[in-house]
């Protein structure tokens, strides 16, 4: 009888983005490069990744780091809102602030973010068929590896909303089948020097 075994989900957020969104700078690309060579020697099958360049560029390049593994576009790995609450949702304390972000982007966003945060549950998270432990890799965005913490500890639905993420970062989450998941690091930059540390972060969250 096949048992379960865990997986250990890599989520990476894409490169520096140039300031059209079109592809990654030339730091970005260095982040990528870099944070390539860290991974090397982990036994991805893939490097799963959202379809919008920056991400696709990002991925390009770990994957020539890891000896060319294979790049799988995912709708579900792209760049969204995971989950718009309500004010009734919110701690009256936060309500304002959080709703004030919220309405920067368009409504019809919000449906289409829900059912694809579904679906990157769905396909990237919680143990595996098998006896042999899953290591995968995901290039994504900030909202949606803020939205897999938050699901891994349980909090409420809305604070993915704070859980930030600097450009070429890495956050590892443990899905294991006989414990609670385990976010193992988060937001970690060590395979980068200083000075591309924190691109993608407002001054004030830098420290």
């Amino acid at each position: 009888m096949t048992g379960t075994a865990a997986r250990y989900l890599y989520l990476v957020r894409h490169g520096e983005a140039l300031a059209d969104q079109s592809g990654l700078t030339d730091d970005g690309r260095r982040q990528a490069a870099l944070l390539g060579e860290r991974l090397r020697g982990v036994p991805f099958p893939a490097v799963h990744h959202s379809p919008l360049a920056r991400a696709v560029q990002t991925a390009q390049v770990i994957g020539e780091r890891l000896g060319g593994v294979p790049l799988r576009p995912s709708r579900a790995a792209g760049d969204y809102l995971p989950h718009v609450p309500t004010a009734e949702d919110l701690p009256p304390q936060w309500a304002d602030f959080v709703l004030a972000f919220l309405a920067r982007f368009p409504e019809e966003d919000a449906g289409l973010g829900a059912a694809l945060a579904r679906e990157a549950v769905e396909t990237f998270t919680g143990p595996v068929p098998g006896d042999e432990p899953r290591h995968e890799l995901v290039v994504t965005h900030n909202f949606l590896i803020g939205w897999l913490v938050r699901a891994a500890q349980d909090a409420p639905k809305w604070r993915w909303i704070g859980l930030n993420q600097a450009n070429a970062a890495l956050t590892v989450i443990r899905y294991a089948p006989d414990r609670p998941p385990s976010v193992l690091f988060f937001n970690d930059m060590r395979h980068l020097p200083e000075e591309l540390r924190w691109t993608g972060f407002p001054p004030e969250l830098r420290v």
